[in-house]
């Protein structure tokens, strides 16, 4: 009953905040692949964030927290994506300002995971929360201002570069690594172990995307823009969902 309640809290909650930001909506034309590929990435992160708020109550109780942030990730998302869909759908462009509105805050409540999962089998120290923290907003920071032009795009680009190169060391070898290496719960190891490649690999898309658009102009903003919803869609996603599989293998060897 109270999995129900809270699910229907969400949808409610969710589909009221949808409802404002496409108060002003326009049709998409039919032969309209971008405008498509927001629709179909906002209707994923919808049905991802109900999951995720109704699983909560499905698992053990120190894992539910980091299901509610999951919940929180693609239902902030979903939101987004509902309004820039709009946005499209009225003016045929997206300003990249709207994508980070969305990123500044899912992708710090994203690397706060590592965080999270390794809190869920094992003490971790504070400190490595906030140094998760701070690599994701310097990552943001110097892309927002590099591709807004408050900055030299090379500055921009190389402050962004740093940051998540400093997220990679913390999470592959860093206190992050040494604590998941350490932990001897294997659904969280082979969790965490998927969302660093998600964060290595997957994450890759959005600095070759500000190369091509900024540096190298060789690339279609049409195409760009389907590729960003793409990575936005897997990369929130999916890494999101592996921590629901190691939350519910956790479930069910403490009740077996």
């Amino acid at each position: 009953m109270k999995n129900l309640k809270l699910f229907t809290l969400s949808a409610v909650v969710l589909f009221f905040l949808s409802n404002t930001a496409n108060a002003n909506s326009a049709l998409l034309s039919s032969d309209d692949l971008v405008g498509a590929s927001f629709w179909i990435t906002s209707m994923g992160m919808l049905a991802a964030a109900l999951f995720f708020f109704f699983e909560r109550g499905s698992v053990v109780h120190n894992w539910r927290t980091i299901l509610t942030v999951a919940g929180i990730i693609t239902g902030v998302s979903f939101v987004n994506y509902v309004y820039i869909r709009n946005v499209w759908a009225v003016t045929g462009d997206l300003p990249i300002l709207y994508r980070y509105i969305d990123w500044f805050i899912t992708v710090p409540l994203q690397v706060t995971q590592f965080y999270l999962i390794l809190s869920t089998v094992r003490k971790v120290p504070k400190k490595l929360f906030w140094k998760l923290l701070i690599g994701s907003f310097t990552m943001l920071l110097g892309g927002y201002l590099g591709e807004l032009r408050y900055i030299p795009a090379v500055a921009g680009f190389v402050i962004a570069i740093a940051g998540w190169i400093y997220i990679l060391y913390e999470i592959y070898s860093g206190d992050a690594g040494l604590a998941a290496a350490k932990s001897g719960n294997k659904p969280m190891v082979t969790a965490y172990n998927s969302m660093k490649k998600i964060v290595a690999v997957g994450w890759a898309v959005y600095p070759l995307g500000y190369i091509f658009a900024f540096f190298s102009g060789a690339v279609d903003l049409n195409s760009l823009n389907i590729i960003y919803n793409i990575a936005d869609f897997v990369n929130k996603i999916a890494f999101v969902l592996v921590i629901w599989v190691a939350a519910m293998q956790n479930t069910t060897q403490r009740y077996r």
